[in-house]
């Protein structure tokens, strides 16, 4: 089982990215093996050893920044100056060697670039920070216009595992009817397709190359943690940055 997962898009020559499997680290069960996240009662000495072997394994410039991620919209700017904080759900960069990188397990990566390889984005998105604008606000910090923005939805829960209730529903529908479109009745619940609800985000900010959504992190246990399916589990990244 190959390691690392290479998003299928016409990314600039310049621009690299990447999402983790589970495969490929030094973790225990449930964390077994390729865990990359410290906030989930593994060894510290595993996940240590797990983001060292993704330096390589990835052929990252640079140890990534790693979000503290809350479910919220704050999108994090890499540049020279210092961070006060690291505590948000998504990471921008234009700066060469920079990599940004967002931790799932089920909810949805979304890596970013523009068509010039100069600007590159990752934002996590779980249905709240979905719901409350995550890939809107990091579409905002390119400066390019969003036309010339593509996007790679990585590894999510599918729309057949991904059942909510009407709130979650009513949430989206309440900001725009076509939203609808993402739902299907299930008993007196709803079946969300995350997927969809992000084409259709994105689609009006104004992006057209939108790539990937063909995973479900849920029903692909040898590949995929899932906190829906094994309540305490591990941490994959999806990973982009600019090269040289």
């Amino acid at each position: 089982m190959s390691t690392l997962i290479f998003p299928d898009w016409p990314q600039p020559k310049k621009v690299a990215s990447c999402s983790t499997t589970r495969a490929g680290g030094v973790s225990l069960p449930p964390f077994d093996s390729l865990n990359l996240g410290d906030h989930v009662d593994d060894l510290p000495e595993a996940v240590s050893e797990n983001r060292h072997r993704l330096i390589s394994l990835a052929q990252l410039p640079q140890q990534p920044l790693w979000l503290e991620q809350v479910h919220g919209t704050t999108v994090l700017r890499l540049n020279e100056e210092l961070l006060e904080s690291n505590q948000a759900d998504a990471v921008y960069t234009n700066k060469i060697g920079q990599v940004c990188a967002v931790m799932t397990a089920d909810c949805l990566p979304v890596l970013f670039c523009n068509k010039d390889g100069t600007e590159v984005a990752a934002a996590h998105a779980g249905w709240r920070g979905l719901c409350s604008g995550v890939l809107e606000n990091t579409v905002a910090q390119f400066s390019c216009p969003s036309s010339e923005i593509m996007a790679w939805l990585g590894p999510a829960i599918g729309a057949e595992k991904f059942e909510v209730g009407v709130e979650v529903k009513e949430a989206f529908v309440n900001q725009s009817n076509e939203l609808i479109a993402a739902f299907t009745a299930s008993n007196d619940k709803y079946l969300a397709d995350i997927y969809s609800l992000a084409r259709l985000k994105l689609q009006a900010v104004g992006l057209s190359s939108i790539y990937g959504g063909t995973y479900c992190t849920v029903t692909d246990k040898n590949r995929f943690f899932s906190y829906r399916r094994e309540g305490k589990t591990g941490r994959m990244a999806s990973l982009i940055w600019i090269n040289n």
